[in-house]
């Protein structure tokens, strides 16, 4: 009986052993000493991503991964796609992950008033797109972060971009105020771009667009910088003052040279802009200028106006810019 005891005893150690063992192989730390990205690829069975999983060095064994997913998983169908693995994420956590399709999001900022050629620099450099495209047209893009998927194609994305901004608009250009300026949608875009460009601060972009309303009705040129820098660059940072012979250039966009819009718009308008074009501040102001906090300073009058320049380029003149 004593052996019978003795035995007994033992097995039931074993099993105690046992157990502690299978439970740290579970839900202990997993042997990737870093962060890991395992693809799973479209209609993967888990005995195919277990064998990705253990040639990623994510789990320990790939049969022991499969034989706890059916003991202790949910029996969902993992999901397909790019999972970001945490360093020593443990084989539970990594099978919560795949039923839960938690996949890795990856992200193309497109910031306000960014223009067409740098959304197209931004979908080139991001790692994991497939294909190629070309440089969307101008003011189709609604700025945004846009997450997306290992091998998405860069078609997909635009399709994806432009289509934000097609929604947007038709449903901003329904709510517009009576009596503004622009007489279509794609009359909304160029002006909004030109808003856009002009100002960094949310507050004055109902005012911009004012001004700007307020001189397209009196038929007097918006005489808007960022249209005359437009066909120099292509909408990036000019990086020095704008030359005499390019405000007197007349291509189509300078909007010195000629009274009305440019011809198309010199970058893709956030919401907050189309929004502003849409339903302007109430006002009489025709002139605005840099007050030197980052905003802008208005005026109703040429002779106000002129005031204001003053005060900008003494400004201009202490900080050592003139």
């Amino acid at each position: 009986m004593r052996k019978v005891g003795c035995l007994g005893l033992l097995i039931g150690l074993g099993l105690i052993a046992a157990l502690f063992w299978v439970a740290r192989d579970w839900s202990g730390e997993g042997p990737a000493a870093k962060p890991l990205a395992v693809v799973v690829p479209e209609g993967a069975s888990l005995s195919r991503a277990a064998g990705e999983l253990e040639k990623q060095g994510a789990i320990r064994s790939a049969w022991r991964f499969r034989g706890y997913a059916r003991v202790f998983g949910t029996g969902k169908p993992i999901k397909a796609g790019e999972y970001a693995i945490p360093a020593r994420a443990s084989a539970s956590d990594i099978l919560a992950l795949l039923e839960q399709g938690k996949v890795r999001q990856r992200l193309i900022p497109v910031p306000e008033g960014y223009p067409s050629i740098l959304v197209h620099e931004a979908l080139i450099r991001a790692e994991g797109l497939t294909g190629q495209v070309a440089v969307p047209r101008e003011g189709s893009i609604l700025p945004d972060s846009y997450a997306y998927q290992l091998n998405d194609t860069r078609t997909a994305i635009v399709a994806r971009m432009q289509k934000a901004m097609a929604d947007y608009l038709a449903t901003a250009w329904k709510k517009r105020k009576p009596g503004i300026a622009v007489k279509s949608p794609e009359e909304a875009i160029v002006l909004a771009s030109i808003v856009e460009k002009e100002t960094g601060k949310p507050s004055e972009r109902r005012m911009v667009a004012a001004v700007y309303t307020n001189r397209l009705k009196r038929g007097m040129p918006l005489q808007a910088d960022p249209t005359v820098i437009y066909p120099i660059t292509k909408g990036k940072p000019l990086g020095r003052r704008i030359k005499r012979s390019e405000l007197q250039a007349t291509n189509g966009y300078n909007t010195y040279a000629s009274a009305g819009l440019p011809v198309g718009p010199i970058a893709n308008p956030g919401r907050q802009s189309i929004d502003a074009v849409l339903d302007p501040a109430t006002t009489s102001a025709l002139y605005f200028v840099a007050d030197g906090t980052g905003g802008h300073v208005f005026a109703d009058t040429l002779e106000q106006h002129n005031a204001n320049v003053a005060k900008w380029y003494a400004i201009r003149r202490a900080r050592g810019e003139m």
